[in-house]
């Protein structure tokens, strides 16, 4: 998914509200882009957009396939060819150095991949999607919705041949648990929210959650609610024993990422703490637990540590979570163990798959 979640929510509010033409969704790129497949534009009546594909370069000539796909009521791939030296000076002037291929359909209310969309953004579902981008079928898709039944707009077996199918994953937009509400939170909260992110503030201290403290949309709580694999968890009570509740509920859940506020020794000592208490050394121990939270980058004060923060965030929400800038040490010989990397990714033929 190459689409953000402040995109993805942006451009479903767009279609909701608004008055869109079509749905422009970039489905292949050879050599060098911008943006890679995935990501989309919705454009509106107005000729103004919404989303991003190649960061304005090609704006008027995809609003101008927006307006024909518009009256003539059928989906296309336009193609946009960049590469070679003589196109930087006759052409588009971009300099990518790529082809693209992007898939303009009409945005209707009844479209399916924008209910599709708007079903991601809004019930933080994870949807498979293949859509032909070939052939008289092109825009035709099939899906499989989490815990759904498989839905189609495609008649009868996808094309044989993968060149002529989409294939991505939409998956929820992430949710970042803050378990704390001090005066260094909120910086964090609007940071995240920024990105589009689901933020949930947990502390047992009912004055703190005041909402007017955070930006609208952010959820108050004073337990943990539950934590699945898109739940990323921030301890940050500045409270040892308070830290380490949240620590152990945090790592009795999927959660991939749960970073704690502090030096790395403090981290070491709840280590120590709860395992002496019972948590499990592989929980311990985990690649998942992080201390201090955020990446390095000399950040000073609130708002530039939530900076930090929620760049070490974003970089765990895009790829298998790694061990650490600064290892956790607990092992005897001194030596941070290290999480072999997964990918959850369905491969294109599984996604295939869902057009028997």
């Amino acid at each position: 998914m190459s689409a953000t979640p402040a995109e993805l929510a942006a451009i479903t509010a767009a279609w909701r509200d608004g008055n869109p033409l079509a749905l422009a969704t970039l489905v292949a790129v050879e050599g060098s882009s911008y943006r890679r497949p995935g990501a989309r534009l919705l454009i509106n009546a107005d000729s103004s957009t919404v989303g991003n594909l190649t960061g304005g370069c090609l704006d008027r000539e995809i609003v101008e396939a927006a307006a024909t796909v518009h009256r003539t009521g059928t989906a296309r791939v336009v193609e946009y060819d960049l590469r070679g030296d003589e196109e930087a000076v006759l052409g588009w002037g971009m300099g990518c150095n790529g082809l693209l291929r992007v898939l303009v359909e009409p945005a209707t209310p009844s479209s399916s991949m924008l209910q599709l969309l708007d079903q991601s953004v809004r019930l933080r579902k994870k949807i498979r999607i293949t859509t032909v981008v070939a052939g008289p079928q092109t825009g035709l898709r099939c899906w499989q919705v989490d815990g759904e039944a498989p839905g189609r707009t495609l008649p009868g077996a996808t094309p044989s041949s993968l060149d002529h199918v989409f294939t991505e994953t939409l998956l929820p937009r992430p949710r970042v648990v803050i378990c704390g509400a001090g005066d260094d939170v909120p910086p964090v909260v609007r940071a995240a929210t920024g990105l589009g992110w689901d933020v949930v503030v947990v502390d047992h201290r009912r004055l703190l959650l005041d909402p007017a403290r955070f930006p609208a949309g952010t959820t108050l709580l004073r337990t943990v609610p539950d934590l699945d694999v898109h739940s990323y968890v921030l301890v940050m009570t500045h409270n040892f024993l308070r830290d380490c509740e949240y620590i152990a509920a945090a790592l009795a859940t999927p959660a991939p990422y749960i970073g704690v506020l502090g030096p790395n020794r403090r981290l070491r000592r709840m280590q120590q703490y709860l395992a002496s208490y019972g948590t499990t050394p592989r929980q311990v121990e985990t690649d998942r637990l992080r201390g201090p939270a955020g990446l390095d980058l000399g950040g000073q004060g609130p708002d530039e540590i939530a900076i930090e923060i929620v760049a070490e965030l974003l970089a765990a929400t895009r790829r298998p979570v790694q061990p650490p800038v600064t290892a956790v040490d607990t092992s005897p010989n001194g030596e941070p163990s290290c999480a072999e990397p997964s990918c959850a990714e369905p491969s294109c033929a599984e996604l295939s798959s869902l057009c028997p």
